[in-house]
């Protein structure tokens, strides 16, 4: 597809990243002379491309590269250790590794302790990948290759931050449907070279977030793919200020990011500097992913008052619905409706009531993955056929309000059980966010003898604050139940959350029990 638009649009930047400035017909060069060098190297039709790359436009080569040869691509967590990183080469059957220079080392350990025979061809950014440019786009026949399939593969792995991360098997053309339908509900897909030559374009959009998740790779093909302008920033973490100035510079109009954990950091920056960027090209600030709370919402808009606000649900398993936000409606927390294609099913597989104040699990129909790859009881236990009609359920939990809106609770796999009642994180950490002090929180449920599992919050404050413990809990007791409310508040300086802004729950529920162990703060009752 994106060799296509290269012929009816050419010249037209589609990749900044810095200095590094690509049009479409370069762009295309470059992944075709990469997918020449695959094929030297005995590639076929369904072999599998790993990619553990920062957000750069090797990425997005080596992904439409292997597309060219009917190959898989795989996204890799660039912060794995060598044996998270080999347990993915290995499920996945990676036969190709392009990695960063930095990650030399895990690569290294990584390989070396894969199953003889099993080792991947690795190709390291920089000189190795340019030279590999140059052997593929040598051939005869370099742009001789064919165009990606509706029935091609897209493997998006889950972050595996409550288990070990899944293999999502998207077919190209229900990706392309899904990405679709869900910003376009209830109109058919365009043919998006008919409408490049038609003068339709994409805007230009910065993903914050990285493109080895699906909130950044989602946004970063529906660009491409629109004939926009992706523009990336190569490095890890985020610097809210060199974000800004990205933006300013390039007259970016779409900003990706992943709830609070990016829009907090941004949002200080303005307010420290409010004169400081240019931001009259911003168009709308697209979110998904992680909550991201009204007061942070307020406070963007008091800074670009004309931009939307997108709030999306869905995740790897399927892309559900959003909700807009702007300076003209009321900010609330995020709510989604039910629909024919989004619904919330109880115990016993029927739709929730509205207003009853059950509690079910959020379910997508459409265009859906195949399943997870090789878990049949993962893939059977979550996309499932109800009432002949098939349905991916990832198990976000939710009650249903009386007027339809879906109240989301969170995802099951986190949920509290205290006492026989159970708590979702989301609502409490959404809640403890609203505190002035608080800049990010987790919450997770540890062992208890009384209770079957206590709940507890880490709390990372806010720069130049330091909320007490009563303060936090006099703060949750005016505005959740007594059994909702953490029993302990350990306050961290960092969350170590993911590159895109998810919290481990498995890594910091064993963090809480070992700062209880070693602190035994006093307990709150319950009220």
């Amino acid at each position: 597809m994106l060799h296509d638009l290269a012929g009816v649009v050419p010249d037209r930047e589609i990749v900044v990243c810095g200095d590094q400035r690509l049009t479409a017909a370069e762009f295309d060069r470059r992944v075709a002379a990469l997918a020449g060098f695959f094929r030297r190297e005995g590639l076929a039709p369904g072999d599998k491309v790993a990619i553990a790359l920062y957000n750069r436009p090797e990425y997005l080569e080596t992904f439409f590269a292997a597309l060219r040869l009917g190959c898989v691509p795989v996204n890799v967590n660039y912060r794995y250790v060598a044996d998270e990183l080999a347990g993915i080469l290995e499920n996945s059957d990676a036969r190709v590794l392009v990695y960063e220079p930095d990650l030399e080392a895990q690569v290294g350990e990584a390989v070396a302790s894969l199953p003889d025979g099993s080792a991947p061809i690795v190709l390291r950014t920089g000189a190795a990948y340019e030279a590999a440019l140059e052997v593929g786009g040598a051939g005869p026949d370099p742009i001789d290759l064919r165009e990606p399939e509706g029935d091609d593969l897209v493997f998006v792995y889950t972050g595996g931050t409550t288990g070990s991360p899944k293999g999502v098997m998207w077919r190209n053309d229900d990706l392309y449907r899904a990405l679709w339908e869900m910003a376009r509900p209830g109109t058919e897909p365009r043919d998006p070279v008919a409408a490049a030559a038609a003068g339709k374009r994409s805007g230009t959009c910065l993903p914050v977030c990285p493109l080895m998740h699906g909130t950044g790779l989602f946004i970063a093909l529906s660009t491409l793919v629109g004939a926009g302008t992706l523009v990336l920033i190569d490095r890890p973490g985020l610097d809210p200020e060199g974000v800004w100035d990205t933006v300013a510079l390039e007259g970016v109009q779409v900003l990706t990011i992943v709830g609070d954990v990016f829009a907090r950091p941004l949002l200080a920056a303005l307010d420290a500097e409010p004169d400081r960027w240019d931001l009259r090209r911003m168009k709308a600030i697209t979110s998904s992913g992680v909550t991201w709370s009204p007061d942070t919402k307020r406070g963007l808009l008091r800074h670009m008052p004309g931009i939307t606000l997108v709030d999306t649900l869905g995740a790897s398993e399927g892309m559900m619905t959003r909700t807009e936000s702007t300076s003209e409606t009321a900010i609330e927390p995020a709510r989604f409706t039910v629909s024919d294609r989004v619904k919330v099913f109880g115990a016993d597989d029927g739709e929730v009531e509205p207003g009853s104040d059950a509690v079910g699990l959020v379910a997508l129909r459409g265009f859906l993955p195949l399943g997870y790859y090789k878990d049949d009881t993962k893939t059977a236990a979550t996309f499932r056929t109800i009432d002949g009609t098939r349905y991916s359920i990832p198990g976000d939990y939710a009650s249903v309000d009386a007027d339809g809106t879906i109240r989301l609770l969170g995802r099951g796999s986190a949920c509290i059980n205290t006492g026989g009642e159970k708590v979702y994180p989301e609502e409490i950490e959404l809640m403890l966010r609203a505190h002035p002090a608080v800049l990010d929180c987790v919450v997770v449920g540890i062992p208890d003898d009384r209770f079957g599992e206590i709940v507890v919050a880490l709390v990372q404050s806010r720069p130049g604050s330091d909320p007490t413990v009563a303060e936090l809990d006099e703060h949750a007791r005016a505005r959740v139940a007594g059994y909702k409310r953490p029993r302990h508040y350990l306050l961290v300086e960092s969350l170590d959350r993911s590159e895109a802004g998810k919290a481990n729950y498995t890594r910091l529920r064993a963090r809480a029990v070992a700062l209880l162990a070693a602190e035994d703060p006093e307990p709150k009752d319950r009220a």
